[in-house]
């Protein structure tokens, strides 16, 4: 199976379907609710990487609106963030005391930050008045896959809490704070753009056969 090859990525430790964590300790099965719960925050990472990724390439082909502002920094701000509530939720109990605020450890600078975040956005933006259909542009549809990820990793850690198997008391608090965050940048990218959001009903004249006004544009 093997030539000799040593690969740094591929260690084969994990072929028994265990995996290691933050500072050691016992390994655990790769279906463990905590591996479960850090590896969905680590895909809500990737997802925020194809966002990035989209106004790197507006950026490059010299078309990112300047009504996107600080978007790009701050999608990569919070991806960096999320490492913190991975390594988190990746230690074991017996290693809980050398977790660091803001480092390995949600702090409550992060949360006070992702509030932050969000109440500077919602005052720049036009709020939906019911719930909207994701898709009207690639960088706020990647925004709202984020989201839903992280509401899966925030049910996950829920699972933990009830289990005692997390450390400090602000990694809830962060998980639900940001993807309401996240929610309200995806508008701010449609807006960006000059899109609407697409509401989640149809117009009632529409859903009663009458008919829709023709486009002018």
């Amino acid at each position: 199976m093997t030539d000799g090859f040593k690969s740094a990525v591929a260690t084969r430790k994990g072929d028994d379907g265990t995996t290691g964590l933050l500072f050691g300790g016992e390994r655990i099965a790769k279906d463990d609710l905590r591996a479960e719960a850090y590896g969905t925050i680590d895909e809500a990472v990737a997802a925020l990487g194809l966002a990035r990724a989209q106004l790197g390439l507006k950026d490059r082909l010299g078309v990112l609106s300047v009504g996107f502002g600080e978007l790009p920094g701050v999608i990569l701000r919070l991806q960096r963030e999320l490492f913190v509530a991975a390594a988190e939720l990746a230690t074991n109990p017996d290693a809980w005391e050398r977790l660091e605020d803001g480092r390995t450890r949600v702090s409550a600078d992060m949360v006070d930050g992702i509030e932050g975040l969000l109440r500077e956005v919602e005052a720049h933006i036009a709020m939906p008045k019911e719930f909207v259909v994701p898709g009207e542009t690639p960088t706020s549809a990647a925004i709202e896959l984020a989201r839903t990820i992280i509401r899966r990793a925030e049910r996950r850690a829920v699972g933990l809490g009830h289990e005692g198997l997390i450390p400090g008391p602000y990694l809830l608090p962060y998980l639900n704070r940001f993807a309401d965050l996240l929610w309200v940048l995806a508008r701010a990218a449609e807006q960006a753009e000059a899109r609407t959001a697409t509401p989640s009903r149809l117009d009632r004249r529409r859903r009663e056969g009458a008919p829709a006004e023709r486009s002018t544009r």
